[in-house]
């Protein structure tokens, strides 16, 4: 544990990089009010926090600046979470002002994040597997045309337009989506054409002039076709913050930001809880230099997505995970009565 005296120098350190990315000198230190203690006594006492290898020296002045270890012990034991209230306004007015689908939340929650922070959002939907079919629509746009909409227990909303079949009326289209509805309700999204199959296809044969035509075309159009669930916003923040002027370091970057298989699987194996993982402890070597920081949002019944926020390991710790916790609960609270309509 550090002294009280260590743990001050330390938090002013790390607090003043973070706003400047300027290494921190102990005439700067001495000249803070709030430290109230000499240069040679500062000096000291980076010097000490330098052995400890929680702070670094650079090879461009005296100053200091926080190592990965330093920025770890920050985070671990001495920030608390802290959030303006308009922030706090100003998320619950957006995540509810008329956002009825899963993915207008996502999608709207990684763009929010990506302009409060200036860093780059991850959203990742949670996984549909164990998503059940909620209801099935079928809307006649021409006399050629129409659209199924398909929505989820977990408030998944997948639109699939299809030509009508010729021959087929519109009282035998009606009788179809009552059949779809009264026996597919409730079964699995993944196995819907097995269920139709069993459940479904000796009702068309009995009911429906040309069944087998309609039963072929509403089999391909309820093939399951797991939905793109990754969302990113504020790629180009990256830019902005000084550390990212390689340019090796920026191609790398925005590399793995197009590889949706790593992204998935660097987000999709975390849990709830906020997790930090800064510089090196990232696995992925294109964000060795990034802090990473995420955490879950719930739909009930195991079905969890995850926010990540990705900046320099000069991140505003204390904001960012304030802001997660925040959108967290507020997704979490916004999309879980969308299992209980």
């Amino acid at each position: 544990m550090l002294t009280n005296r260590q743990l001050l120098i330390l938090q002013t350190i790390i607090d003043d990089f973070i706003q400047t990315a300027h290494p921190i000198g102990s005439r700067a230190l001495a000249n803070d009010k709030a430290i109230n203690l000499s240069a040679a006594t500062i000096r000291n006492v980076m010097a000490d926090l330098e052995d400890m290898e929680l702070l670094e020296k650079t090879h461009s002045s005296s100053g200091r600046v926080p190592s990965e270890k330093g920025y770890r012990y920050y985070v671990d034991n001495v920030i608390s979470p802290s959030i303006k209230e308009k922030e706090i306004l100003l998320m619950e007015h957006l995540l509810q002002d008329n956002l009825l689908e899963l993915e207008q939340v996502v999608q709207m929650s990684a763009e929010v994040l990506s302009q409060l922070t200036n860093y780059t959002t991850i959203v990742l939907g949670p996984n549909e597997i164990g998503a059940t079919l909620k209801q099935i629509q079928l809307i006649v746009l021409n006399q050629r045309t129409a659209v199924a909409i398909l929505v989820t227990d977990t408030g998944h909303v997948e639109h699939k337009h299809f030509t009508i079949p010729p021959n087929i009326k519109m009282s035998d289209f009606e009788k179809m989506v009552n059949i779809l509805n009264e026996r597919l309700i409730g079964h699995p999204i993944v196995s819907l054409s097995q269920a139709l199959q069993s459940e479904v296809y000796e009702l068309m044969k009995k009911h429906i002039h040309n069944y087998e035509v309609m039963y072929e075309y509403i089999k391909s159009v309820l093939k399951y076709e797991e939905p793109t669930k990754l969302y990113v916003s504020g790629e180009t923040n990256i830019l902005t913050q000084p550390e990212f002027k390689d340019v090796d370091k920026i191609y790398e970057f925005y590399t793995m930001l197009e590889n949706e298989t790593e992204i998935i699987k660097l987000l999709g194996n975390k849990h709830q809880g906020i997790h930090v993982s800064i510089g090196r402890e990232n696995k992925m070597e294109a964000i060795k230099d990034f802090s990473l920081i995420t955490t879950a949002y719930s739909l009930g019944n195991d079905q969890l997505g995850t926010i990540a926020l990705l900046g320099p390991t000069r991140m505003e710790y204390r904001k960012v995970i304030s802001l997660l916790q925040s959108f967290s609960k507020q997704m979490t609270e916004l999309l879980q009565p969308k299992r209980d309509d």
